[in-house]
């Protein structure tokens, strides 16, 4: 019993990690209709631009250029690249996105090469113990962190004049292009929303117990995908609930793994794509969207 509630209370932990990369796909989608493969080049670009300054210039002041760079970096796919075929199919639009993640992950696989860059967290590799468990406290303040931005990111979407127009643009991108609305500036800012919280995603997935930032971190967050499928594209809620979900479920089927060693090896890294396929086959808007989206 001890074992199975330290792996739950870590997997939620990492699941709060996984609701912010995932909260970035939803905001996006909202706001475009975009389904953003390059998020996770853009997390693995907010990581190793914090890996790579934070020696000269501190720890805190690389993270808030990191965020930028993410930030700056997903405002750039959607004025250069996005906008110039908007009216293209769900498809299309998808395909363009996952040409651009590879792009970018394979730029800043090569430049990082062999080595596990250091992301110069202070919390270093401690440990502290909750009610008996000990969780690394990366995880617990990647916790604290996840809960102070999705409550602000409920409040902006609920009562902001940004929330109002994206909620506006979602529902009728003409009608509220027509009210006054400026959807340019309503995607610019999903965008940038979307790249910050990939890059915050990037800080924590790349501290202990990770041993760093590495070419592959990008493909972490292809985890997050069967938590967004598991919310619904168009929930930010279910995105939030999908990530909990989802890193439960990695954490408890690797944790199990021995138990399960009859289902195959690396079975916490499998197990949210099946988790991902069984709520497709039976629900393919997802838990919290509605049933009119589009999956390709």
């Amino acid at each position: 019993m001890n074992q199975f509630v330290t792996l739950l209370v870590g997997g939620l932990f990492l699941g709060a990690i996984y609701s912010l990369v995932a909260l970035g796909f939803v905001t996006v989608f909202k706001a475009t209709h975009v389904i953003n493969f390059a998020q996770g080049s853009v997390l693995l670009l907010g990581a190793y631009v914090i890996a790579r300054l934070h020696e000269s210039l501190g720890f805190w002041p690389a993270v808030a250029v990191g965020l930028l760079a993410a930030a700056a970096c997903s405002v750039l796919i959607d004025v250069v690249l996005i906008r110039r075929i908007r009216r293209a199919d769900l498809g299309t639009l998808a395909i363009l996105t996952l040409g651009v993640d590879i792009l970018l992950a394979t730029e800043l696989s090569r430049r990082i090469g062999t080595d596990v860059l250091n992301i110069g967290a202070p919390w270093g590799n401690h440990v502290t113990e909750l009610f008996g468990i000990r969780v690394a406290t990366s995880r617990v303040v990647a916790g604290c962190v996840a809960a102070v931005l999705v409550a602000g990111f409920w409040a902006a979407f609920k009562f902001t004049d940004w929330g109002i127009a994206m909620r506006s643009a979602a529902e009728d991108g003409e009608t509220a292009s027509l009210m006054g609305i400026r959807l340019n500036r309503v995607a610019a800012a999903a965008w940038a929303l979307a790249g910050a919280l990939a890059a915050v995603g990037g800080l924590f997935l790349t501290s202990f117990p990770a041993a760093g930032v590495t070419g592959g971190v990008g493909v972490l967050a292809l985890a997050c995908i069967p938590a967004v499928v598991l919310g619904g594209f168009d929930s930010p809620g279910g995105a939030v609930i999908g990530g909990l979900i989802i890193g439960v479920v990695s954490v408890l089927t690797a944790g199990y793994q021995e138990e399960l060693s009859f289902l195959g090896r690396g079975l916490g890294g499998v197990a949210p794509f099946a988790v991902m396929l069984l709520v497709l086959l039976i629900r393919p808007s997802g838990l919290f969207g509605t049933r009119e989206l589009t999956r390709v």
